[in-house]
């Protein structure tokens, strides 16, 4: 979080003597409880274990009894129920449990979830017309519905009967269904009313089961349930809490093949998982189907017992996922691009951006990652050329974005969605003017421009932050919407060290000291790229207990900083940079000809390329008034480094593809390249000169080098970016299917980047690809 906030210091809180005496040690657990809303110990404890929580009735849901009576005939009647999802994991876990439930009570049943390049969010008269071809007589939608009013008419026009149910915004009238279950119809406080989708169609399930004296049936279907409300970001309070507290210790017994496996190539241990691994790891590989290919595998592989299609959708799962990342680092450095270029988009109250070249499945991630940098909404749109424009709205607390697109409902063609996000389509033509009258829109909800708060929950040393502190507050899990995770704040820390993590070095570890002289590490995510305080500064940040391989310690998260003399911000201004685009010259080889002679020109070429063409690798890089990239990078990263190192005035475009980027075809050129390093250097070798030679990048040769060592074929160490490679027995490595899981997902991200590289607008590319 970089934008600039007003910190609010702790409010007073007086906790009851019952908060205070459940609390023990730590009277800061009362505080917290306090400051929620909570005052009494029967409130405590409702909140905190969910066996003293009362679980509210199914049918305190409009029509749900009318739901379960439609079902029950049918299943009685042997009707064949059409299950109609979403394809984002709260449309995912509902379609699952929905078809899961009513299997186990007998009914015949098929399901379908939209497939995103071909369909959008909805029901639609298509897939319609297929349930009636495979003979569905009751449609029975999840996740979805509420705006179904075309879908309902053909349904009902073609015989079938019609039950909604689903959690988003109602509109002014409701589908003429024979019921429409949705928690929007209880009261603002229900404890049902944040239920997502998944949540509707447990109660749906739940009232089914208890008319069948099959309650315990359904306990192991909580997983999903958990799964479902924590990545749909539902507000964690009354039956959504409950739901989440149960489902958590549902997942930790992973008795799903397929989240067995999952969890496994994710390197998560089933027995500590919590809220956080399905908002940052299952959540996202299961989203990345849905957002990139067909979501409907999901059903069985949620469902299966087979060992073997678990692990293989999981490994789909896991390459998707590597995709995915890279998608939104490219469509996020887009966004950054024309904000860099256009400076005054940021004077608007709300961010409208768009590129026809951005892939739809990524840009809601992209948008709310841009509203956390900027705090205020931000729509992202893809306009195909001759299609029109759709795209993600993300918004902050306060504003209703869908309330506020609902107002231009003359200029769209669709919309939909709840509060914080929606999704729309509208005409390319009318995206200037929707950006005018959205922005007087959210400027008249607004009395004043808020300026952005954090509130703090307490101030504290690190010799008071300890791990029993932090494992006490965590009573108060799962974290999320409308229960955040207590932030802390620490006074006059000194900056000691960072040292760049994860894959790509995309995230930062640093050692902070207080005034007392105790030091702290933080993690900070996604950081790398973000300024760094240069003087004492004060530190907002969350902090949890971890049990990393086995050992329990406490990891503290970097929210916000505060400079005690803050200096003044602004957006940095380039000078101005040419690019030239021959990546479609029939003829590469020719043209590079004419660029060869040219003075202070240089050429980057890497693969293949580089036995035939003169030119230099990475390592070679240097300072030139031209550079020509005739290979396509590997990454993102690549192509900043060599932007940064050369600093041209102009760039030239070529798009050949250095290597093949298969798995086979990349082990057996690193093979090669190990046995000429082995026969000719003595098996010494720079890191990024072997990465430059096999035309990946450097993590992917590292991970090749462990299968190769796993397959005994080598012994390798690196130290100070130097390979040393010998022949002999291999050293305790990763397990082989590990590792060819992490190549191919790797392969199939350097893949995706090429293919980025020679389809988007060269200029953009190269804008977004400078720091």
């Amino acid at each position: 979080m970089s934008a600039t906030l007003t910190w609010i210091d702790p409010p007073i809180a007086q906790p009851s003597s019952e908060l205070l005496d459940l609390a023990g040690p730590y009277p800061l657990l009362a505080s917290l409880l306090s400051r929620r809303g909570i005052q009494t110990r029967t409130q405590a404890l409702a909140f905190l274990d969910p066996r003293h929580y009362t679980p509210t009735p199914p049918t305190e849901l409009d029509d749900l009894g009318l739901a379960a009576d439609r079902i029950e005939r049918a299943i009685r009647k042997r009707e064949r129920i059409g299950i109609w999802g979403d394809f984002d994991v709260d449309g995912q876990t509902s379609t699952t449990l929905l078809y899961a439930a009513l299997q186990r009570l007998g009914a015949d049943v098929v399901y379908h979830i939209p497939v995103r390049k071909y369909e959008t969010h909805g029901v639609n008269i298509p897939g319609l017309q297929r349930f009636i071809e495979q003979g569905v007589r009751l449609v029975l939608t999840c996740d979805t519905g509420i705006t179904a009013q075309d879908a309902v008419h053909f349904a009902q026009q073609n015989g079938l009967d019609f039950l909604i149910t689903d959690h988003h915004t109602l509109p002014p009238e409701l589908p003429p269904a024979l019921a429409v279950v949705n928690p929007q119809r209880c009261p603002a406080n229900h404890p049902l009313r944040s239920l997502p989708g998944v949540g509707v169609a447990y109660k749906l399930a739940e009232e089914l089961h208890r008319r069948a004296g099959r309650l315990d049936d359904l306990q192991a279907d909580l997983d999903l349930v958990a799964l479902g409300i924590v990545a749909d970001l539902a507000i964690l309070s009354g039956d959504a809490r409950y739901l989440v507290q149960r489902g958590l210790d549902v997942l930790r017994e992973a008795q799903r093949p397929g989240l067995r496996a999952l969890l496994q190539l994710a390197e998560v241990t089933p027995a500590q998982l919590n809220e956080t691994h399905i908002g940052f790891i299952i959540g996202p590989r299961l989203n990345a189907l849905g957002r990139l290919d067909d979501a409907n595998p999901i059903v069985p592989f949620l469902t299966t017992a087979d060992p073997t299609l678990a692990t293989v959708t999981a490994t789909r799962l896991e390459a998707l996922n590597a995709q995915r990342k890279l998608l939104c680092d490219q469509v996020f450095q887009g966004a950054q691009a024309q904000l860099r270029q256009n400076p005054r988009l940021l004077d608007e109250p709300v961010l409208i951006l768009s590129h026809e070249h951005w892939p739809a499945g990524v840009v809601g991630i992209v948008a709310s990652r841009l509203v956390e940098l900027y705090q205020r909404p931000t729509i992202l749109l893809v306009t195909p050329p001759g299609q029109a424009a759709h795209g993600s709205a993300r918004s902050v607390e306060g504003i209703n974005i869908t309330a506020a697109i609902a107002a231009q409902a003359d200029l769209l063609n669709g919309f939909g969605g709840h509060p914080m996000a929606a999704g729309l389509s509208l005409p390319a033509e009318r995206i200037p003017e929707f950006r005018r009258r959205l922005a007087r829109t959210i400027q008249a909800t607004e009395t004043s421009k808020p300026q952005p708060e954090l509130q703090i929950d307490a101030y504290l040393t690190f010799s008071e932050l300890t791990l029993e502190l932090i494992e006490t507050l965590e009573r108060m899990a799962p974290f999320g919407p409308g229960n955040p995770p207590p932030l802390f704040a620490s006074r006059q820390l000194t900056l000691e060290s960072v040292t760049p993590i994860g894959k790509t070095k995309e995230h930062l570890q640093l050692l902070v000291r207080d005034p007392d002289g105790e030091t702290r590490k933080v993690l900070w995510w996604q950081g790398a790229d973000s300024p760094l305080p240069e003087g004492p500064f004060d530190l907002a940040y969350t902090a949890r207990a971890s049990n990393f391989r086995g050992q329990l310690s406490l990891q503290m998260e970097w929210v916000h900083a505060r400079p005690l003399e803050r200096p003044t911000i602004s957006l940095p201004q380039r000078p101005p940079l040419m690019v030239l685009d021959q990546r479609f010259c029939d003829d590469p080889l020719t043209q590079l000809q004419e660029y060869q002679t040219q003075p202070e020109t240089l050429i980057w070429r890497e693969g293949d390329a580089a036995t035939s063409i003169a030119g230099v690798g990475r390592a070679e890089l240097r300072a030139a008034k031209t550079l020509v990239i005739y290979t396509t990078p590997p990454g993102l990263k690549e192509l900043q480094a060599a932007l940064n190192i050369v600093q041209p005035e102009t760039v030239i475009l070529f798009a050949v593809q250095p290597v093949e980027d298969s798995l086979p075809a990349f082990l057996q050129r690193l093979s090669g390249l190990i046995q000429h390093v082995l026969n000719k250097r003595a098996g010494r070798i720079a890191l990024q000169e072997l990465s430059s030679a096999a035309a990946q990048c450097e993590w992917t040769v590292r991970v090749g080098l462990e299968w190769l060592a796993a397959n005994a074929q080598i012994v390798f160490t690196e130290q100070a970016g130097i390979i040393e490679l010998s022949k002999g027995a291999p050293t305790k490595n990763r397990p082989l299917p590990e590792l060819q899981a992490d190549l191919k997902a790797l392969l199939t991200e350097t893949a995706a980047f090429r293919a980025y590289y020679r389809r988007t607008d060269a200029q953009l590319l190269i804008e977004s690809a400078r720091d």
